[in-house]
């Protein structure tokens, strides 16, 4: 029943309109059924996607071979550092279910030492050659999936219509749906076109990971070409190389005198991308007005993607012996 639910909160995604299960074709139906066999369910922050079907491969390749597939490190582990970055992002939707996720597996809180860590300001856990990448790639992927939860989807994974008193049973039920045991690795990486890895991705070494990161990144690059105009993509890139990780504002009128570095008719883009990147709680309607749904998740999910970059090269140069 949740599942079925859970399906029909696709209906309360913003500003897009994912494709339904039932329609699902291509591309598309191919990542609905890996995501519903290895993920447990439909979850809505994927399947926000779907407007776009290589992005919508490239966000499932992300969170399917960064938390869900087999690895040195364990369930555990991961789902701590995307509950970790979830609340450094002030994401109460992927914190909810990555918090209940460590909840069924009976792993205990995030410890102040790994909060530390994915906020930059700690030095890493210390695990076996190869485990620092496999957590790397997942604060990498909660930082991508945490600005698009934030622009799309509400505070809660649970519907409004859920009462307050049934909403405590109803996370403990979206705990035992989800799917915790170790999924065979690689799976996804044949949902995209191989892609040579691109340099800030070299803490994630070689194998499944490494490609499926490569893959990723290649395609929504790729969407970006067609989504984002140079002047945009070149603005942000800039605004990333030299910024603090800490999110701007209050407000967002900081945006308005960088995006009018742009010339005019690419400044709607250049006002969506920077906030989406930098500050995605200040993203609403008015921001979001005039862009088809394929543009919109193109754009929004460079622009996620940027930022989850640059924050996740900053976390630690991996040694050799990680990357082995």
């Amino acid at each position: 029943m949740l599942r079925l639910a859970l399906r029909g909160a696709l209906r309360e995604v913003r500003y897009v309109r994912p494709v339904p299960p039932r329609r699902a074709t291509g591309l598309v139906e191919a990542v609905y059924r890996q995501v519903e066999r290895d993920f447990g369910m439909l979850a809505p922050p994927v399947a926000l996607h779907s407007p776009a079907p290589e992005v919508l491969a490239a966000s499932w390749a992300l969170l399917r071979e960064s938390l869900v597939a087999t690895g040195v490190t364990g369930r555990a582990d991961r789902e701590r550092v995307a509950t970790a970055v979830s609340l450094a992002n002030e994401c109460s939707y992927c914190a909810e279910v990555h918090g209940q996720a460590l909840t069924t597996l009976g792993a205990g809180e995030v410890t102040f030492e790994l909060d530390r860590w994915v906020r930059g300001a700690g030095p890493p856990p210390a695990l076996p050659a190869g485990g620092l990448a496999e957590l790397i790639a997942v604060a990498v992927t909660f930082h991508y999936l945490n600005r698009m939860v934030t622009v799309f989807l509400g505070r809660s994974p649970l519907p409004d219509r859920v009462p307050a008193s049934a909403r405590g049973p109803a996370r403990a039920v979206l705990g035992r749906v989800m799917r915790l045991v170790p999924a065979r690795a690689g799976a996804a990486t044949g949902l995209l076109p191989a892609a040579p890895p691109p340099a800030d991705l070299a803490w994630a070494g070689t194998g499944p990971l490494a490609e499926a990161f490569a893959a990723a990144a290649a395609a929504v690059d790729a969407a970006a070409a067609r989504s984002v105009p140079s002047p945009v993509r070149e603005l942000v890139a800039d605004t990333l190389s030299t910024w603090d990780g800490v999110m701007p504002g209050p407000g967002r009128s900081w945006a308005g005198p960088l995006a009018a570095t742009v010339p005019g008719p690419h400044r709607a883009a250049a006002r969506l991308a920077l906030l989406t990147a930098l500050a995605p709680a200040q993203v609403d309607a008015a921001v979001v007005d005039g862009f088809g749904d394929r543009d919109l998740i193109e754009l929004t999910a460079w622009a996620s993607l940027a930022a989850a970059r640059v924050l996740g090269a900053r976390l630690t140069p991996v040694s050799r012996e990680e990357t082995a």
